[in-house]
């Protein structure tokens, strides 16, 4: 019997999926930031990188390991203690493609030191594009990523691992450490009663001849498959930071407890876990009572992380809000040609764009830190304001690139409402909006004449832009104020804001005037599309982001 045919089953004005493209070159923006902060040269590294990542493979392993999240295995069938967390092949695809790519290791050498050159740059264009498919399995990368900072104030321990952290192959194997094709590290810092507030901790080191017994809990510990962690704990001078691996010297599985594993809004591939240490093997890194100056060296990197991939999941949203608005028709139209679309897709474009060049020039900065104080000082005094401006920007953002899709924006089916679930974490990891506002101000407080010679410097790179001069002077003003602290968020922002559009600057002045335009010169309206740009840089900017 002939099946009838439906109308409704034949399927038409959708959109084909967003796949098998090269997030490299389809990016325009990424690849002139790119140029412009000293990458040009790993243009065809990076649009290999892009093609491979933007792949509909690549696509699937992302959707896969979010729907098969993982799992904590506490005991075995006999009721010994495993302390195992199984993961779906899919998230260990994703790992392996990251590491051998280098993202985990790439910035620094065989023996721990920057790499120079625009390693930054290059390795920040891969974790940009790689957040655009899986954002959770980057948590394990960035932190291996920036432990290297940590151990480098431990330089016998570092000589020690490098040799297995610097490969770039992917071991999943529960096995020491030193067995291992390649390792990863995690960090363990925040506990229930402390939070944001480490000095709080309650986790006793003790010493056990030339190592250390530790006992305590963790009460977010990520990515507790890592073969060690970087944990503080107090010691007989006070916090101090430890090296703990997953294994004890003797072979045995190290004394390393995980309760549970948190049920989290996003970030769903990857685990997060509550620990306990029950006298717990490990190896002091740094000076003892100095653990808050050797674990800051990691963090400033995590951060720098979390800002990239804030910029990369908005760089996605935008991507496919496009791509859809190009093939969908409504009222005889394409959504793309209709003005308010246009609108709305335009100024979210300049928002990126200006975000975009924003990292990579925090990431030039981080490259030439080693041998050049002023650049040193940006990184210190800008760290925390684009990690508070891209993070904080990034949940509405991806809202509004949901709305550009309707209904299909909303469903579980797409990429943006994993990426919306995804995009509030780097906001809240690694110290939340306050935190990052009082880092600021600490960072004014301890060196007041190189914060200074920072903003005297994006005063002169914006120099001729709508609304700058008037920005200077307001941050400067602000940031003499005695209750500063009460104002801090707003001259933070504007902080942000201004070095965005003196980064935009190096690689669009014209597109610069526009961000400083419409955010400097006067308050940006709380939705997309409530400014007015001229027809022709409507288009430009559309055709920047997405030929």
């Amino acid at each position: 019997m002939t099946q009838p045919s439906f109308a409704t089953h034949e399927v038409f004005n959708q959109s084909p999926p967003f796949e098998d493209v090269d997030l490299f070159a389809v990016d325009r923006p990424l690849v002139e930031a790119v140029k412009a902060n000293g990458g040009a040269a790993a243009e065809q590294e990076l649009s290999a990188f892009g093609k491979h990542w933007g792949s509909a493979a690549m696509a699937d392993r992302g959707r896969i390991a979010n729907e098969n999240t993982p799992k904590l295995r506490t005991f075995d069938a006999k009721g010994n203690r495993r302390d195992q967390v199984e993961f779906h092949p899919a998230y260990h695809e994703l790992m392996a493609h990251s590491a051998h790519a280098g993202v985990h290791i790439s910035t620094w050498t065989a023996d721990g030191k920057p790499a120079g050159d625009a390693a930054e740059v290059i390795r920040a264009a891969k974790f940009y594009m790689a957040a655009q498919v899986e954002t959770g399995h980057l948590c394990p990368i960035t932190m291996t990523r920036a432990s290297v900072a940590a151990l480098a104030m431990q330089p016998d321990l570092l000589a020690r691992v490098m040799p297995v952290l610097s490969t770039r192959s992917y071991d999943p194997s529960f096995v020491p450490w030193r067995d291992k094709r390649g390792m990863t590290l995690g960090m363990g810092m925040t506990e229930k009663q402390g939070g944001t507030d480490v000095r709080a901790n309650m986790t006793r080191a003790v010493r056990d001849g030339n190592t250390y017994r530790i006992t305590g809990h963790k009460w977010f510990m990520s990515a507790p498959m890592c073969d060690a962690f970087l944990v503080l704990a107090q010691a007989d001078s006070g916090l101090t930071c430890f090296f703990m691996p997953r294994f004890a010297p003797d072979g045995s599985v190290n004394a390393i407890q995980f309760q549970r594993l948190k049920d989290k809004l996003g970030n769903r591939s990857n685990a997060s876990s509550e620990v306990e240490f029950v006298g717990a093997y490990a190896e002091r890194v740094g000076e003892e009572g100095r653990g808050i100056r050797t674990i800051i060296q990691m963090v400033q990197l995590t951060r720098q992380d979390c800002a990239i991939a804030s910029v990369g999941l908005m760089r996605s949203g935008l991507a496919h809000a496009l791509h859809h608005a190009r093939h969908r028709s409504v009222f005889q139209k394409h959504l793309a040609d209709q003005p308010l679309m246009q609108a709305v897709l335009s100024d979210m474009a300049l928002h990126v764009e200006a975000s975009t060049a924003l990292v990579m020039r925090l990431c030039l900065a981080f490259d030439r830190t080693p041998h050049d104080p002023a650049e040193a000082a940006y990184m210190r005094l800008l760290t925390p304001a684009i990690k508070y401006w891209t993070c904080k920007s990034a949940p509405p953002f991806l809202y509004e690139a949901m709305e550009c899709l309707g209904g299909n924006g909303y469903v579980e089916d797409g990429i943006l409402a994993r990426h919306y679930r995804e995009s509030p974490v780097n906001a809240i990891w690694e110290g939340s909006g306050n935190v990052m506002c009082l880092d600021v101000l600490r960072a004014l407080s301890r060196e007041p004449e190189a914060a200074m010679s920072v903003l005297q410097s994006l005063a002169a790179e914006t120099k001729g832009l709508s609304g700058a001069g008037e920005a200077v002077a307001f941050i400067g003003k602000t940031f003499r104020r005695a209750d500063g602290e009460r104002v801090a968020r707003l001259a933070v922002e504007k902080l942000a804001l201004l070095a965005a559009a003196a980064a935009l600057n190096g690689v669009s002045s014209h597109h610069a005037e526009l961000f400083a335009a419409t955010r400097l010169a006067g308050s940006h309206a709380s939705m997309y599309g409530a400014v007015e740009l001229e027809s022709g840089d409507v288009r430009a900017l559309l055709e920047r982001a997405l030929p």
